[in-house]
């Protein structure tokens, strides 16, 4: 692992949930949008997105999604539902995410349902994945549109990143087995030992439990692959690729004996370096996102689902979210 050196002022700036810092925009790729407007249009795209698509998803399907969801109530319910959408779009946006950033996030907050979905209520997995097509695009689009990518994901600016080594292929390829073995063992073991009796006894319109006493680390591998590449490269990436700042000069120098009590209890808290701040807020993302949107995917779009197993049944992903970052960040410190 190369030595710690100075990042760039581009590196260095701060870019809330993300690391490395978004790319200086191309001419063409510069929006000539009011930044005051930039993110209401995020929002009004992705829903007009999500919208055409899940009406062409019905078309296309006969209806094998509607079968399973449930019509809201209330306008109080339609509001948390795309409250929190406003939310996921929120943290994306101005958490300095780029299109691939939302996207890998969207997958990790909405895979699960889906999962749910077609393991347990029968719905196709050509449905299911339609459906998560349909989230992913409709989120990431209008970031692609409205905003560079960042320099961990842009081939010409990787070549300047700190620690560009660890984007190598065998690199890669170590932490995603790492993330994808983490999902594997948590989702094994909770379809062992919590799912059935979760997805019975609060659950009342699925349609089978048997996939979860049949569940096997060869026979799940499929699904948590797909986690496990998602979440190495929103986690372990912009992490690893994060150089010394000069925050980290402050942290370094603190001093116990002279630091007021409001300093001290500000560096026991936050004291951590511009690096390590990377991993805790991506991995902290990663819990929020994946336990937010499947329990009020659970909770609230389907029939008969109580909010006692939804929230179960989402502390399982969040749980596993939570140990790949803490796996991913060990691997990755210096």
């Amino acid at each position: 692992m190369s030595t710690q050196r100075r990042v760039t002022a581009a590196q260095r700036a701060d870019v809330g949930v993300g690391a490395g810092s978004v790319a200086e925009p191309s001419p063409a790729r510069r929006s000539a949008l009011p930044v005051m407007v930039q993110f209401p249009l995020v929002t009004v795209l992705s829903f007009v997105m999500a919208s055409l698509g899940y009406s062409f998803l019905a078309e296309v399907t006969k209806g094998d999604l509607a079968t399973v969801s449930r019509t809201q109530e209330s306008w109080e319910e339609v509001a948390v539902l795309a409250g929190w959408r406003v939310v996921e779009l929120a943290l994306g946006w101005f958490g300095k995410l780029d299109s691939l950033d939302v996207a890998m996030l969207d997958l990790l907050s909405h895979g699960p349902h889906y999962y749910l979905l077609s393991t347990f209520y029968g719905v196709s997995v050509s449905t299911s994945l339609l459906a998560l097509i349909i989230d992913i695009v409709s989120a990431a689009v209008p970031f692609y549109l409205l905003r560079p990518l960042s320099a961990v994901h842009s081939p010409s600016a990787a070549a300047k990143l700190h620690n560009r080594e660890l984007l190598d292929v065998s690199t890669q390829l170590y932490t995603v087995a790492l993330s994808t073995g983490i999902y594997t063992v948590v989702l094994v073991l909770s379809s062992r030992f919590l799912l059935p009796r979760i997805l019975v006894l609060y659950f009342s319109s699925v349609l089978t439990v048997e996939p979860a006493y049949d569940a096997s680390f060869v026979s799940i591998l499929p699904v948590t692959i797909f986690f496990g590449v998602v979440a190495s490269t929103f986690i372990f990436a912009p992490f690893a690729t994060t150089g010394h700042a000069q925050e980290d000069d402050k942290i370094a120098a603190f001093d116990p004996v002279e630091a007021s009590l409001g300093e001290t209890v500000w560096w026991n808290v936050w004291g951590y370096t511009a690096k390590a701040k990377v991993v805790i807020r991506r991995t902290a993302v990663a819990v929020l996102v994946s336990a937010v949107s499947t329990y009020l995917s659970g909770s609230r779009t389907l029939h008969g689902v109580d909010s006692v197993g939804a929230a179960a049944f989402a502390g399982v992903w969040a749980f596993a979210a939570l140990l790949t970052g803490v796996g991913l960040g060990f691997v990755g410190q210096e």
